[in-house]
């Protein structure tokens, strides 16, 4: 079996490198990113990286050729950006990948989506996959993955598409060292009661559905499926406990939730007025931070086979102490 792994440098692909590389049924994986990080990089002889831009057809088809299998994890993921850049990172790039597919030996593509897709800045609790989506999209990032996910549901190639929910773990340089930054410039605060509940997701357990989809057959094969851990938590708690194993101060601040959305609404308007760069509070990353968000798993479990097996405490555990190991300054 020969797999291609695109955005293999980084969290979620690295890690999905380094579960392949020990299964003996896998011959060759082709890594892609644009840039090698000494924190997401794995030395192994079946590991060939090769860098490079998905925007690219012919690169595209040069990584593809020989392929079985692809795994499509690279994305342009940012609450905040030029629509232009999403629409290339996000749905060009699958544009690509599907053309180059059709004319190889690809079996099948398990492409990685995002729940963001379901997020209206409500409270939502055990969505489900044939719920109903938005009218509007939060965000570009939400938007170009859903016509990403329409653009291989229409295609001839046998797929699986992922829906992974805030992923934590070994290797993320995203949401908590994001979290944990903003602490240390005192810039993070208690957004609204903190009490809402959400789902986290362990990184080994979305490989672990990565790997299912792979072998998927029948009814399992060509869905859509949510994937967490499916044990909701308090947001809050999560990140006042990584605070407190990290030794930081805890924020004790709290801003009502109306007052931090009028400010994210006036930033973002800035932005647009202006020069575009990310404001420094996003209306999405506001209802992130303060709305109840949870997904329904049952499908997984019944035709992917899916059983969450690291817990959200394991995988927090498991960051802290990555983090601890690989921290500057």
């Amino acid at each position: 079996m020969r797999i291609l792994v695109t955005g293999a440098t980084g969290f979620l692909g690295y890690r999905v490198v380094e579960q392949l590389a020990k299964l003996t049924h896998v011959e060759n994986i082709v890594a892609t990113g644009r840039v090698i990080k000494r924190q997401h990089h794995i030395t192994h002889q079946k590991v060939d990286y090769v860098l490079g831009d998905l925007v690219g057809l012919e690169f595209v088809k040069s990584v593809v050729k020989d392929v079985d299998y692809i795994i499509h994890a690279a994305a342009l993921s940012s609450p905040w950006g030029l629509f232009e850049d999403f629409e290339k990172a996000n749905l060009i790039s699958q544009k690509n990948i599907i053309s180059a597919a059709r004319q190889s030996s690809v079996k099948r593509i398990v492409f990685i989506s995002t729940p963001s897709l379901y997020f209206d800045n409500t409270d939502r609790l055990n969505i489900r996959e044939s719920d109903p989506l938005p009218e509007k999209f939060i965000n570009a990032y939400a938007y170009t993955k859903r016509q990403a996910e329409i653009e291989l549901e229409k295609s001839s190639i046998p797929y699986v598409i992922l829906r992974p929910r805030a992923l934590i773990g070994r290797g993320d340089t995203v949401i908590m060292p994001r979290l944990i930054r903003a602490n240390k410039e005192r810039k993070l605060k208690i957004i609204g009661n903190g009490n809402n509940q959400v789902d986290l997701t362990s990184v080994a357990n979305v490989v672990d559905a990565i790997l299912l989809s792979l072998k998927i057959s029948g009814k399992g094969l060509n869905e859509t499926y949510n994937i967490s851990n499916g044990e909701s938590v308090k947001l809050w708690e999560q990140i006042i406990f990584v605070l407190q194993m990290l030794d930081h101060k805890i924020p004790t601040k709290r801003i009502p939730y109306f007052i931090a959305q009028t400010v994210a609404r006036l930033m973002e308007w800035k932005s647009k007025m202006t020069n575009m760069k990310e404001p420094a509070l996003t209306v999405y990353s506001i209802g992130t931070l303060t709305k109840s968000f949870t997904m329904d798993i049952s499908k997984a479990k019944k035709l992917l086979g899916y059983e969450p097996r690291v817990s959200t405490k394991e995988s927090i555990l498991e960051f802290i102490k990555w983090y601890k190991e690989n921290e500057k300054g």
